[in-house]
């Protein structure tokens, strides 16, 4: 039965990781050079968010917190929204993310933005967040890796039935050798 614990424990442990969560997309991209600027922030991940615990920060070229702390979990993506944005130069996007299938992902990405002579508000509308493709592609990596879990438990079960039936043979067949030798002790 410790055998049968053993070679489970040991193919979960062998089993690769279905999905490892990573940063898929951001908003603006990353390297992005910026004319307009952006009234949010987001950063799209592999797997689904915690609605707790996740860090979204963005710095201007002075190091100045620059996001307004209004920081929106909707799945897999992280939004955090901008107070307007002046100076020239690049801008510093610091994430952790946190997920409850996979390690927290940590980083930072960086944009440039090009102030124009006279400071105009952002528009109003917000950042188109797309989450029906990162959806589909989740249900997609959801079934493969259901599908990968249970092809592990049916070798896990196969080797656990193989066991058993090896160590009743190799039981019954010491049992058959002492009673011989009892026999033929009896016969001397």
């Amino acid at each position: 039965m410790a055998t049968v614990a053993a070679l489970l424990g040991l193919s979960a442990f062998l089993a690769p990781s279905a999905q490892a969560n990573s940063v898929l997309s951001t908003v603006p991209a990353v390297g992005a050079v910026l004319s307009q600027a952006p009234n949010a922030v987001s950063v799209t991940a592999a797997t689904p968010l915690l609605a707790d615990g996740n860090s979204l920060a963005v710095t201007d070229p002075n190091g100045l917190q620059v996001d307004d702390g209004s920081l929106t979990i909707a799945d897999t993506t992280a939004v955090v929204g901008l107070k307007p944005l002046s100076v020239t130069g690049i801008y510093t996007v610091a994430y952790t993310l946190l997920s409850a299938t996979d390690a927290p992902v940590t980083g930072s990405y960086t944009f440039l933005f090009n102030a124009p002579a006279s400071i105009t508000s952002p528009s109003a509308a917000p950042i188109p967040i797309v989450t029906s493709p990162a959806k589909q592609k989740n249900s997609t990596s959801s079934s493969s890796a259901s599908i990968t879990v249970f092809v592990f438990l049916g070798i896990a079960t196969i080797v656990a039935l193989f066991l058993l039936w090896y160590a009743r043979m190799i039981w019954n067949q010491a049992r058959k050798a002492r009673q011989r030798r009892k026999h033929e002790r009896g016969e001397k």
